[in-house]
């Protein structure tokens, strides 16, 4: 499989991720087990995770998705097949959250532990903390990779204005600097990225790693309706998407899935994989079969009509 160079970071990524959010919570073990080893095996390596995951969950107190993700590595051996990305900076305790220096010095601790490894490949922040300075928080970035405890660093949820900060930041105090971004991007949600962020990434070399790029599963076609949505853990988020743009997105997907003879999901990925500026969607799966349709998406180019249809009905 063509592998994608992540932004100037000298890492290289099949182009799809695998979601970790999934990872003890609407994935046990063995099943998170099971699609490990089915997502390495086809060849694909980048595998995204959080301290935060899943914190949600009634009695989770987060690093669920990590601790298994380690017992995997532990037992599966491929611990050198795969790109682990983690983030920290979204708050599991009032006393465990933002981005100083401190408590980014704690937190990967917990999660190198978790993860039963010695590096991280990709250490991301999860959210910009504006009340810690960036160079605090790049300083304390750059002392863990020349520590060998992280490879590269990267962002997720930073505006262009603050993402555009934080590279002169680092070039300015010749620090380690994000090396890619992790931006809510799919057919549906757009305009945040595209307006700013998407010619940022590319003019600075910065790969992409988009989450929810099937939009909580709405970009599947399994959520039609509000009574679809109220059947699964996630559906209450898809339900928002239940708009006459939602619905003509779908519409649109429909019909270039049936053309090309692949899934809803597989168009709205290959959709994504066209973009310039995205290096690989991060996408979940609960199931093998559910897995089987992502790696579809990878295969599938679509034609100029197609592209256009599917921009047209998701147009800003």
């Amino acid at each position: 499989m063509k592998k994608r160079l992540l932004g100037r970071s000298g890492l290289e990524v099949a182009p799809l991720a695998f979601g970790g959010n999934i990872f003890g919570w609407t994935a046990d073990q063995a099943t998170s087990f099971r699609l490990l080893d089915r997502f390495v095996d086809e060849g694909f390596n980048l595998i995204d995770t959080a301290d935060v995951y899943s914190v949600w969950v009634p009695g989770h107190r987060g690093g669920e998705s990590e601790t298994i993700l380690g017992q995997w590595l532990k037992k599966s051996g491929k611990r050198n097949r795969v790109l682990i990305a983690t983030k920290v900076g979204m708050e599991l305790a009032p006393d465990r959250k933002g981005l100083a220096a401190p408590y980014i010095a704690r937190a990967v601790e917990d999660s190198l532990s978790r993860l039963q490894t010695d590096h991280i490949d990709l250490y991301q922040a999860h959210t910009d903390d504006a009340n810690t300075p960036l160079a605090e928080t790049l300083e304390a970035f750059d002392q863990l990779i020349k520590a060998g405890k992280v490879r590269v660093i990267g962002a997720s949820n930073y505006s262009a204005a603050r993402l555009a900060e934080a590279l002169e930041v680092s070039a300015t105090n010749g620090l380690a600097r994000y090396e890619s971004l992790q931006p809510l991007y799919n057919l549906y949600d757009r305009a945040a990225f595209e307006a700013e962020l998407a010619l940022l990434c590319t003019r600075e070399g910065l790969g992409v790693i988009n989450y929810y790029p099937l939009a909580s599963g709405f970009l599947t076609g399994k959520y039609r309706s509000a009574a679809d949505a109220a059947k699964s853990p996630r559906g209450q988020r898809a339900q928002s998407y239940l708009t006459a743009r939602g619905i003509a997105i779908l519409e649109a997907l429909d019909h270039v899935a049936a053309d090309a003879g692949v899934s809803v999901a597989a168009v709205a990925l290959a959709w994504l994989l066209a973009q310039p500026a995205v290096t690989a969607p991060i996408a979940s799966a609960t199931s093998l079969e559910q897995l089987s349709e992502l790696f579809t998406a990878v295969r599938v180019s679509l034609s100029r009509e197609a592209l256009d249809r599917l921009d047209a009905a998701s147009r800003l």
